[in-house]
C-alpha cells in the first residue's frame, strides 16, 4: 500500500511510503474490514484539513506508517479525503466483502476500519484512535455492492464535504437572521465552498440580502457565469462594494484583505464567519498594516461538525441526512453546469497535482479526482 504522507510543519513537502500492496499483506484485528480506495477528491478544503492538522485534529484520523528510514517521531500525517472505497476483506460479520462506503479516506490505497453501530445505511469507524473526533469524519454512507456512477461519484465526492458547510452556512445566516445586514459578501467566490453558499442563498424565496462575490481580477468572468452571485468585484475594485450592513464570510484567510473590508465598512460589518484558507500561507499579509484592522470581535471560525451534530440533535440526523441530499442534488445539477471534472490514476502520479492545489495553482472549475 503506498500512503501519500505530508510534512506536518511544512504541508509543500510530500512523500510516497510503501506499506503493502494487496489485501493479503494486511492483518485484520477483531471486527476490521479492509477497504480499497477507488477514487477521491482533492480541493483547496483537503490543504486546509493540513493547514489547520494540529489545531483541529486532522492529522489524528490516519496515524501514518513510519518509512523504513524514519525516527520514531511524528512529523510526517496523512491529510485526509473524501471518497469511495471497496471492501476487500473482512472480520466483521456486518460488513461484506464487495461492499462500497462513501466517506472520509486516508491519501492512500488501502485502509484498516473497525466497523461499529452498522445500520443498512451506515457505519461509524469505532477504531480507538477516532473516538473523541468530530462524529460527522467518523461515519461512512453503506451502498451495497452497486458499482456506482462514475459522474456521479466525482460530483458527489467534490462537492458532497464542501456542500455540506454550504449548507450549514445558508442554515446558520438564516438563523442568526443574517445580522440584519443587507449584503452577505463572500470572499474567495470562485471556492466551491462559495459558490454552494451562494447558490443555497439563491434559492431563499422572499426577501434576502443581496449576494456579492469577492475574488480575483482573472476569475471575474467565471464567478459571473457560475450564476448564483447578484454582484461580483474583483480585489482590485473593492472601493466598488457598497458600504452598507454586512455579513462577511470568508474563504480566504487573507488577513490584509479581510482587515481592509472590516477598516472600510466599520460599524456596517455586523459579523464575519471565518471559513477557510484558501490563502493557507498568510506569512506577508498577516503583517500588512489592513490586517491591524480586523474587527475579532465581531469574527468567529464558523466550524461547520458543530454545526451538523447541533442540527442533528436538534431537527434528528435522518431529518438533517435528508435536508442535507436535497440541497446536495440541486447543488450536483447547477455544478454539473460549470464543473470541469479531470481524473488523474494512481498516488504515484498525485505528487504535481498536490504541489499545484497547494500553492493555489487551478483553475476554479476544475474539479480533481484521483483514482489509486
Amino acid at each position: 500500500m503506498a500512503e501519500f504522507q505530508t510534512h506536518k510543519n511544512d504541508i509543500t513537502k510530500n512523500r510516497l511510503v510503501d506499506v503493502g500492496n494487496r489485501a493479503e499483506d494486511f492483518t485484520l484485528g477483531a471486527g476490521e474490514v479492509l477497504a480499497k480506495i477507488e477514487r477521491f477528491s482533492f480541493t483547496a478544503n483537503n490543504v486546509t484539513y493540513g493547514a489547520v492538522g494540529e489545531q483541529i485534529g486532522y492529522w489524528e484520523f490516519f496515524p501514518p506508517h513510519l518509512a523504513v528510514d524514519d525516527a520514531a517521531d511524528d512529523k510526517w500525517g496523512i491529510v485526509p479525503v473524501w471518497g469511495f472505497a471497496e471492501i476487500v476483506a473482512s472480520n466483521n460479520t456486518d460488513i461484506q466483502i464487495g461492499e462500497r462506503s462513501y466517506g472520509y479516506f486516508p491519501l492512500a490505497d488501502f485502509v484498516k476500519m473497525l466497523p461499529t453501530r452498522v445500520t443498512d445505511e451506515r457505519f461509524v469507524d469505532g477504531a480507538p484512535h477516532r473516538s473523541e473526533l468530530p462524529a460527522v469524519y467518523n461515519s461512512y454512507d453503506r451502498l451495497g455492492a452497486d458499482s456506482g456512477n462514475a459522474t456521479n461519484d466525482n460530483l458527489r465526492a467534490l462537492l458532497n464535504p464542501l456542500y455540506g458547510t454550504s449548507f450549514c452556512l445558508v442554515d446558520a445566516l438564516q438563523e442568526e437572521a443574517f445580522h440584519h445586514a443587507e449584503q452577505v459578501v463572500i470572499l474567495s467566490a470562485s471556492s466551491k465552498t462559495a459558490i454552494g453558499l451562494a447558490f443555497g442563498l439563491s434559492l431563499i424565496e422572499g426577501d434576502r440580502p443581496a449576494i456579492i462575490g469577492l475574488t480575483s481580477p482573472g476569475n471575474i468572468g467565471f464567478v459571473e457565469k457560475v450564476g448564483s452571485y447578484d454582484e461580483v468585484i474583483g480585489y482590485d475594485g473593492l472601493e466598488a462594494l457598497p458600504n452598507k450592513p454586512s455579513v462577511l464570510v470568508d474563504m480566504s484567510g487573507n488577513r490584509a484583505v479581510i482587515g481592509a473590508l472590516h477598516g472600510a465598512l466599520g460599524d456596517n460589518m455586523r459579523w464575519c464567519h471565518n471559513v477557510g484558507l484558501t490563502h493557507w500561507d498568510d506569512s506577508e499579509t498577516k503583517n500588512d498594516p489592513a490586517a491591524a484592522q480586523l474587527i475579532q470581535e465581531r469574527s468567529a471560525m464558523f466550524f461547520a461538525p458543530g454545526h451538523i451534530a447541533r442540527r442533528a440533535k436538534e431537527w434528528g440526523a435522518t431529518t438533517f441526512n435528508q435536508k442535507v441530499a436535497e440541497f446536495l442534488a440541486e447543488g450536483m445539477a447547477h455544478a454539473d453546469g460549470w464543473m470541469q471534472v479531470h481524473e488523474t490514476k494512481g498516488l504515484s502520479q498525485f505528487g504535481p497535482i498536490y504541489d499545484r492545489v497547494v500553492k493555489g495553482d487551478m483553475r476554479p472549475e476544475e474539479g480533481i479526482i484521483i483514482t489509486p
